[in-house]
């Protein structure tokens, strides 16, 4: 019966390799730690499904058809290709080349992934690395590979993905270095009685996370500037006497601002790792979270 693929049990082929190398059924039975009916079995089943003898008798030990030493090498190159993909994987980061695709915020980009790249960079300068915003598909592109790490918030999660705490981001007031109220403490007043910008993604554009820490107090302030953007905010607050309420981790980064405790509490925000199953055990992917994971740690 000639072989079929859907039905042909692949172990065969080691005791084929075994037979081709021993040339002798007692040989390869010592080699696969089996007994002699039991590779004579084998050697029937390969007949059958090979649809040739494979091995004659001869005045010493087998000697393999014309079949038989064709299939030899393909046999052998096939075995080491399995086993190939059996073992496990190597990861060597300054000699590996791939692309990663991270998703992340404006935030993120500034805060994560400045000192995050410069890390890999120094470790792994093959890796190439393509940023993109966090869409509203994020787990399909998750899931298709497509992105193969989101820097997200816990609301933004969904349970089929894994994820790991990065750190927990608080708020600070940023205003000019040379603005009349620069060098604080700021009352709650002064506070309100300022114009604000904020940055703002969707929903409504000119109220945040501020405006409802002031609701439960029964204050309000004038926000004047809504952007889209943490990273232009800084040049418009360099140009005018706005204030504005960002994350800590932004602030520090920025030349020319003065930073202040908001006077009031805010509820800051978590800020999460997020990836596939489908790159839990890839150990590239694996050697970049725990990079990540160390970068984060000196941010805190």
């Amino acid at each position: 019966m000639p072989a079929d693929i859907r039905t042909f049990d692949f172990n065969l082929l080691k005791a084929l390799d075994a037979l081709l190398d021993e040339r002798s059924v007692t040989g390869a039975a010592e080699r696969l730690s089996l007994t002699q009916p039991a590779v004579s079995g084998i050697l029937t089943r390969l007949r059958d499904h090979f649809d040739d003898p494979l091995f004659v008798r001869a005045q010493r030990g087998m000697v393999p058809t014309t079949r038989a030493l064709a299939l030899a090498g393909p046999v052998k190159q096939l075995l080491a290709e399995v086993e190939g993909m059996l073992r496990p994987q190597g990861f060597n980061p300054a000699t590996a080349e791939l692309t990663l695709t991270i998703a992340a915020t404006d935030y993120a980009l500034r805060a994560v992934m400045v000192p995050f790249l410069s890390a890999l960079r120094r470790q792994a300068p093959g890796i190439r690395v393509a940023v993109q915003p966090v869409h509203d598909s994020l787990l399909t592109q998750l899931e298709r590979g497509d992105v193969d790490l989101a820097l997200i918030t816990p609301e933004t999660a969904t349970p089929e993905l894994h994820t790991r705490f990065l750190f927990d981001e608080r708020y600070v007031c940023v205003l000019r270095a040379d603005h009349p109220d620069a060098q604080g403490p700021l009352t709650l007043d002064q506070f309100c009685a300022l114009d604000h910008a904020l940055v703002s993604y969707s929903g409504n554009p000119f109220a945040g996370a501020t405006d409802t820490a002031l609701a439960a107090m029964g204050r309000a302030r004038r926000v004047t500037l809504s952007v889209t953007s943490f990273l232009v905010l800084q040049d418009f607050l360099r140009v005018s006497d706005l204030i504005a309420v960002v994350p800590h981790k932004l602030a520090v980064l920025t030349d020319g601002l003065a930073l202040l405790e908001p006077p009031l509490e805010i509820a800051g925000f978590r800020k999460i790792a997020a990836w596939h199953q489908r790159t839990e055990r890839d150990p590239a992917r694996s050697w970049v979270r725990e990079l990540l994971f160390d970068t984060c740690r000196t941010l805190i």
